[in-house]
């Protein structure tokens, strides 16, 4: 790496209190966790594929609890 980002690398994990190799690591770890629950494609079997299809043919109606939090303003908002 060069010197640049290596200092950067080091102050930020200063700044978190952590050795550079602690925060090295949990910056790894957690671009792993990012990385993993951004894929969108996901495999079904035949059954499970079938079961998804009908539930989004045939959605549930919305409970007056989803309703009021659809038409509420969002907290960025208020």
């Amino acid at each position: 790496a060069s010197a640049g980002t290596k200092a950067i690398l080091s102050r930020a994990a200063g700044l978190r209190g952590q050795k550079l190799s602690e925060f090295m690591l949990d910056s790894a770890r957690r671009q792993a966790e990012e990385t993993i629950l951004d894929q969108r494609a996901f495999f079904l079997d035949a059954e499970a594929h079938q079961k998804l299809l009908d539930l989004l043919d045939a959605p549930d109606k919305p409970t007056e609890e989803l309703r009021a939090r659809m038409t509420r303003k969002p907290a960025w908002e208020r």
